[in-house]
């Protein structure tokens, strides 16, 4: 965990050297709305991590104190057996990620951009509760836990910068490892390119067990998910699949259905449900990115209070040790609503701008709570410069949505 915390700032400088090529090249693979959602994900996945490790580590603690074959010890070898095995068990995580309808619940979050860039790698998922139990027969072999959590921070920092549209094809390297190229094609809604490529560091897997697909030049990657999830609030991200599965449940008359939906084929509803209540996907042919029209100024407050977010999450991840618990729950419980309302404001919500005024309130009781040495500075530079023009603006977007929906019907 500390390693991908300290590998963070490499992540934001390597993102802001991505976006100066894309401005160089007049490329279109960034869009701001699409990247802080993408970012707050990351910072929602970041918060949830710290609070719910705990839980997951145990069990693996536990499994390997009482069930463990073998003393491996930590050696060079083992320390590269460990690499090498985690990421095959990497592999079968993912790939049930993609082909049960619980686990792509949670793994849908990464794959819901409509762009591909490095923000994308960051889009990550806060409701991954059952994926260490891929990696328990690591603990059955006799992998130190704190082996196992560096190594999976190892994989993890790997996969950051095969997410961009910049690099093409490596030649002999596309034959072992995981590159930008192989896995564009995994981000893809393209038919040939879906339950494709799921390997973490090395696409051997994928080779081994007949999921490999090359990125094709003549059908392009068309980036997102086919049942898109048309917001930028990343708790609705997060969300929307949990949220039809339990509506899916709950309409259907089956018994056996209601409890076995949830770990079937990834995609498989009810009978009943399906002809009732079908869904309806679009086909590519007429895909269309999802996107909302606000003011610059929105734009640019949306970015920087996602900036302060993103430093409250990360002040977070480093104290929570020490935090009682209280604090902790004040703490998530602002950044997750700091991300709610920085979506609404991106989608023109009529309550984004009454809501936003009332977080601000919010967050300053809380700097004083922390901090009161900094609540005077905050309040008059931010809720008497912002707060006023923020609540015209978002009235103003408001109206120009409002507007636009009905131009468009």
């Amino acid at each position: 965990m500390e390693l991908i915390l300290y590998a963070i700032p490499g992540f934001f400088l390597l993102i802001i050297i991505e976006l100066m090529v894309n401005w160089a090249r007049g490329a279109q693979n960034y869009r701001l709305n699409d990247a802080l959602t993408s970012l707050a994900t990351g910072s929602i996945n970041q918060l949830v991590s710290v609070s719910k490790a705990l839980i997951p580590f145990t069990i693996y603690v536990a499994c390997y104190q009482w069930f463990a074959l073998f003393e491996l010890g930590e050696g060079y070898l083992i320390w590269f057996l460990a690499f090498i095995l985690y990421d095959f068990c990497y592999y079968w995580n993912h790939r049930f990620g993609h082909e049960m309808n619980i686990l792509w619940a949670a793994h849908v979050v990464h794959h819901s951009s409509e762009e591909y860039n490095l923000t994308t790698a960051l889009r990550q998922t806060g409701t991954g509760f059952l994926s260490f139990v891929f990696y328990l027969p690591l603990a059955l072999l006799g992998f130190e836990p704190y082996m196992v959590l560096t190594v999976g921070a190892l994989n993890l920092i790997y996969q950051f910068w095969v997410h961009t549209q910049f690099i093409g094809k490596l030649g002999w390297y596309e034959w072992f490892f995981v590159t930008p190229s192989n896995h564009r094609g995994h981000h893809a809604q393209n038919s040939i390119y879906i339950d494709k490529n799921y390997g973490g560091v090395f696409i051997l897997w994928d080779r081994l067990f007949a999921t490999y697909q090359e990125e094709e030049e003549q059908d392009r990657p068309i980036f997102g998910i086919r049942g898109a999830v048309q917001s930028w609030n990343p708790l609705w991200v997060n969300a929307q699949i949990y949220a039809q599965l339990c509506s899916d449940a709950w309409r259907t008359k089956n018994w056996w259905h209601k409890l076995t939906l949830w770990f079937r084929r990834t995609g498989w509803r009810p009978p009943d449900v399906s002809i009732k209540h079908p869904l309806k996907n679009k086909e590519l042919d007429l895909f269309v990115k999802y996107e909302t029209y606000v003011h610059f100024l929105i734009k640019i407050y949306c970015f920087c209070h996602y900036v302060m977010t993103a430093t409250v999450g990360l002040f977070y991840s480093f104290k929570a040790p020490t935090m009682v618990p209280a604090e902790s729950v004040m703490v998530v419980a602002f950044v997750l609503w700091s991300s709610f309302s920085i979506g609404a404001l991106m989608e023109s919500k009529t309550y984004a701008s009454v809501q936003e005024c009332l977080r601000l309130v919010v967050f300053m009781m809380g700097l004083f709570y922390f901090n009161p040495t900094t609540v005077l500075f905050y309040g008059c530079s931010v809720t008497i410069v912002f707060a006023l023009p923020l609540m015209l603006l978002g009235r103003a977007n408001s109206q120009a949505h409002d507007m636009e929906r009905a131009l468009k019907q």
